[in-house]
């Protein structure tokens, strides 16, 4: 699996030269895109950062998003802000046990008259309309709750941000439960644990596999010789009360 960096400030592609020089830890969409593999390979996104530039972040969640491997997100100290946005974009948010989130309002600054104060209200407001956005989408939480937390600056342990849907697991927890598809032929935990303590307690015990399956075809084979045959081929009666059953 492919690993994507996203460290330090978030920091458009043209500032990303000065951070360089002054040997600062930061991440441009460009890092990003350049990281990503040009095939359906799945990837896992390492994040560190305090956030940054809000167009950045956007530029960078769009990326991940359209990405068409599976990506892994895993947030192993802080992913505030913008980076929280990113973090937003993975089909898993895992968080470190000593990791936090945070989420809140855009901010800029501004000088001029009433109109221009008015302009910069009117792009903070669409922006921060813009991030809730990914936020609604990853915890479907309505809008109203978002933007309460975000004007709250609420900062999330790892445990309350996977209670509050912005993270999907706690790393390194196993006793977390395993989430599956099945269609019924999955064993449950309980049963193996129970095959695993009788198999150490009674090792001289031995499965025969092929010995069980040649009794079922025994069996099998047994009851179409008991069943009554007519010289003219007959139909199996259809029940169309039985619904199909499907998979996946």
């Amino acid at each position: 699996m492919m690993r994507v960096n996203v460290k330090g400030a978030i920091v458009p592609n043209n500032d990303k030269w000065i951070y360089d020089m002054l040997d600062m830890e930061a991440t441009s969409p460009k890092d990003v895109v350049d990281a990503l593999p040009s095939n359906e390979e799945d990837i896992e996104v390492i994040i560190n950062s305090g956030g940054g530039d809000v167009f950045s972040g956007s530029e960078i969640y769009t990326a991940l998003k359209e990405h068409s491997g599976n990506v892994d997100v895993k947030v192993v100290g802080v992913a505030a802000s913008a980076a929280s946005v990113i973090a937003m974009a993975g089909n898993s948010v895992q968080m470190s046990p000593t990791s936090q989130m945070m989420i809140h309002n855009a901010s800029s600054i501004a000088m001029g008259d009433n109109r221009e104060m008015q302009t910069a209200y009117n792009m903070l407001t669409t922006a921060n309309k813009a991030v809730a956005n990914a936020y609604i989408a990853k915890t479907g939480k309505s809008e109203q709750e978002i933007v309460d937390l975000m004007n709250d600056e609420t900062w999330f342990s790892a445990d309350t941000a996977v209670e509050q849907g912005f993270a999907d697991s706690k790393m390194f927890d196993e006793s977390a439960p395993r989430l599956v598809a099945n269609s019924g032929q999955m064993l449950s935990n309980e049963a193996i644990n129970k095959v695993t303590t009788l198999m150490s307690q009674t090792p001289e015990i031995k499965i025969d596999v092929d010995q069980i399956a040649n009794k079922v075809i025994e069996k099998l084979e047994n009851k179409q010789r008991q069943e009554p045959t007519n010289s003219k081929t007959t139909k199996p009666k259809v029940d169309n009360n039985v619904k199909p059953r499907f998979f996946f």
